[in-house]
């Protein structure tokens, strides 16, 4: 089965953490595992982006009501009316999470990974207990690797 890493962020961030997030989505796809995101803006759409370079599946795990919400690189769109419900399915669905910056949308998908016991990386990110920093996307995806490993 395919392993799966979630990309969490805010849709309104600094140009390096979208670099970040690109070169994340980038990582991703060149070791054969898929990415899951919310599917929108920011850093979502920067690694997917970055994933759809690479040939990666990327999966949007939408919070409205139509398929047309997804970014332009989101290539299997999963919509669920949920708002911000859709944290959880983003949370459950991924092995492995990497949170890029991230307001308290983020802050919520991070909470409920850790609760389920997901690992959890960040690159500048909040400042929390249980998250494993990363000082940039070679680093975060070293990790992640480790992590899937075992």
């Amino acid at each position: 089965m395919k392993k799966i890493i979630a990309v969490i962020g805010g849709r309104r961030v600094e140009k390096p953490l979208l670099e970040e997030a690109e070169k994340v989505g980038r990582l991703i796809a060149r070791n054969g595992i898929a990415l899951v995101c919310g599917g929108l803006g920011g850093v979502m759409e920067a690694a997917s982006r970055g994933a759809r370079s690479e040939g990666g599946l990327t999966v949007g795990i939408l919070p409205q009501d139509h398929k047309r919400d997804a970014n332009e690189y989101i290539e299997l769109p999963v919509v669920t009316g949920m708002g911000i419900g859709r944290n959880v399915i983003i949370a459950r669905t991924a092995d492995v999470l990497v949170a890029i910056g991230g307001e308290y949308g983020t802050l919520s998908e991070i909470a409920f990974a850790l609760q389920m016991g997901k690992p959890v990386i960040g690159i500048g990110t909040w400042e929390i207990k249980g998250i494993i920093k990363a000082d940039g996307a070679e680093s975060a995806m070293s990790k992640a690797l480790e992590l899937l490993a075992t």
